[in-house]
């Protein structure tokens, strides 16, 4: 099967908060909110982890859903600068 990015898993600090979003590619028009967690609780590595790997595998069964496989995770990047949160 060829690999094709069907969307992307969003991770946004907005105001107390870590929000997670299911996300085309290259927008953040239509994203779906995934969850959400206060910063104080991801404030250690391990914790941010954990919350991270909770909504990667939330987007993992939504996809298996519709599309019939598992996605492959690639390594986190920086979101665009017209995209990230203003504090």
């Amino acid at each position: 099967m060829k690999e094709q990015q069907v969307g992307r898993l969003a991770m946004r600090v907005e105001g107390d908060n870590w929000n997670a979003y299911y996300a085309m590619t290259n927008t953040m028009e239509g994203a779906l909110f995934l969850g959400s967690i206060r910063m104080a609780f991801v404030q250690d590595a391990s914790r941010k982890a954990v919350f991270m790997g909770l909504m990667r595998d939330s987007v993992s069964s939504i996809l298996e859903g519709v599309v019939g496989a598992k996605p492959e995770w690639k390594d986190p990047v920086k979101a665009p600068e017209h995209e990230r949160t203003k504090e």
